[in-house]
């Protein structure tokens, strides 16, 4: 039977509540602007402001409780619930099988798209650099989707990885003179032991324990590299790192360059749409290899640890191995990302690698859907492109003044977000939580095997 329906008295009541918590954090917050004015600083009255932040905080709270009471007064009663579902066990799978070529396809013509609407490469490249950003944290977001949705394993210092591959590779290139294509499985290989190291003393931890480890993993790294000053080189961090080459011919003028070696005029942008397109295959190796290794013994592993680690055990699985495969290829992963993200920019550093990557990459993989490719992507487009988006709509610079930067509340969108994916879907953007291997169909169980009915 359906629950009884909560007093429309008691709704807003609840309602009234939220908007009153909104009233007590907004007066010390948003009632009142500092501007710097000719006898110093000046307070400007902004109880508008304060009035329509607590009206909204009303209405959705409001709307959230009519749409849990619907939703409470359509679940099907203990009967019903037994009955054969009819959906399809693997939808979340189905979706990704779709979506992934559609978003693989847009990424492959990105360049071309952009370079069309704006007039030329030159004009396109704030859209180009945008891709790159993006195709990053997809990387990213791919990697740590091995060790948080497939084992299960709750790593929050998974920033820690990317800053190994990102210093391999700066010291590896201007230190030793390697290319950017030795460096690359190096950089990778160094991240993957690091992985490893990690695995091995937490072996024994899961949940909260575990997460409070790896976040200390990860300042450990950053600390490292801020007072290792003779090699990481301190808070200056590492400039001049060479850039990547197209398998050794590099993109300069003149007759041993890409462009005279391909007959095309001297662009900077060639490298550009070049640094696109290798982060783009990266993370569709990435992809690849992920989707591969769920089919693999070792994938189902990881599920039936994510699942019960007490019934992994049980069926011989050895629980050891399956963690340190799932940190090691992870942090793999990451460590490509960052040997990428060193060779873009020419420069590294620590405060580059601090707890909020960590935070975004995990927010990411949470808001898409744990174990989905699909899910990984459209987070990553929605969190990272999301704000440079915002910059660019004019209207929002006359709601909120001149001087509004969605960047400055990046934050607060990401709290905003993870708040409203917890009430309305727990589970992520594309929920993907089905084994990969299952039963073609479902059968329906004796009735003496469960309690009502019969499933």
């Amino acid at each position: 039977m359906a629950a009884a329906a909560t007093p429309p008295a008691a709704i807003l009541k609840d309602a009234g509540l939220f908007a009153l918590v909104a009233l007590g954090l907004c007066i010390p917050i948003v009632s009142h602007r500092t501007d710097l004015g000719a006898d110093g600083l000046e307070l400007t009255p902004r109880w508008g402001l304060v009035a329509g932040l607590c009206a909204a905080v009303f209405t959705v709270r409001l709307v959230q409780r009519l749409v849990l009471e619907r939703r409470a007064s359509l679940t099907p009663s203990p009967q019903q619930a037994t009955e054969a579902v009819g959906a399809e066990p693997n939808a979340g799978q189905r979706l990704s099988r779709l979506g992934l070529p559609l978003f693989v396809g847009f990424a492959l013509f990105l360049p071309l798209i952009a370079a069309l609407a704006s007039g030329g490469l030159s004009p396109a490249r704030y859209w180009i650099d945008l891709g790159i950003l993006i195709l990053t944290y997809v990387m990213l977001g791919w990697g740590l989707n091995i060790v948080v949705g497939l084992a299960g394993l709750l790593d929050l210092g998974y920033v820690a990885f990317y800053a190994v591959g990102a210093y391999s590779y700066a010291l590896l290139s201007t230190v030793f003179g390697l290319s950017f294509w030795v460096c690359l499985p190096l950089a990778g290989l160094f991240a993957g032991l690091w992985g490893v190291m990690l695995g091995f003393p937490v072996l024994r931890l899961r949940g909260d324990y575990l997460a409070i480890v790896t976040l200390a993993f990860g300042e450990i790294i950053r600390l490292v590299l801020i007072n290792w000053t003779d090699v990481t080189g301190g808070s200056a961090g590492i400039s001049s790192i060479p850039r990547a080459t197209f398998f050794g011919v590099p993109f300069k003028a003149g007759p041993d360059g890409f462009s005279a070696l391909f007959g095309l005029t001297f662009d900077p942008m060639h490298r550009i749409v070049f640094l696109y397109y290798l982060i783009l295959v990266l993370a569709l190796i990435t992809s690849l290899v992920t989707l591969r290794l769920r089919r693999l013994p070792i994938g189902r592993a990881w599920e039936a640890l994510r699942e019960d680690e007490i019934a992994c055990r049980s069926l011989g699985i050895d629980t050891t191995k399956t963690k340190l495969t799932a940190f090691a290829l992870g942090a793999m992963f990451g460590g490509f990302a960052g040997s990428f993200f060193a060779v873009r920019q020419g420069f590294v550093s620590p405060e580059s690698f601090n707890f909020l990557e960590s935070a975004i990459i995990l927010a990411i993989v949470v808001l898409g859907g744990m174990g989905s490719q699909l899910g990984v992507a459209v987070a990553a487009v929605a969190m990272v492109g999301g704000p440079e988006l915002l910059r660019n709509l004019g209207f929002l610079k006359a709601v909120f003044g001149e001087g509004f930067d969605p960047n400055e509340f990046r934050l607060l969108l990401f709290g905003l977000a993870m708040v409203a994916m917890m009430i309305w879907r727990p589970r992520g953007l594309i929920s993907d939580r089905m084994p990969t291997v299952a039963l073609g169909r479902r059968k329906a169980i004796g009735k003496d095997l469960v309690r009502e009915g019969h499933g």
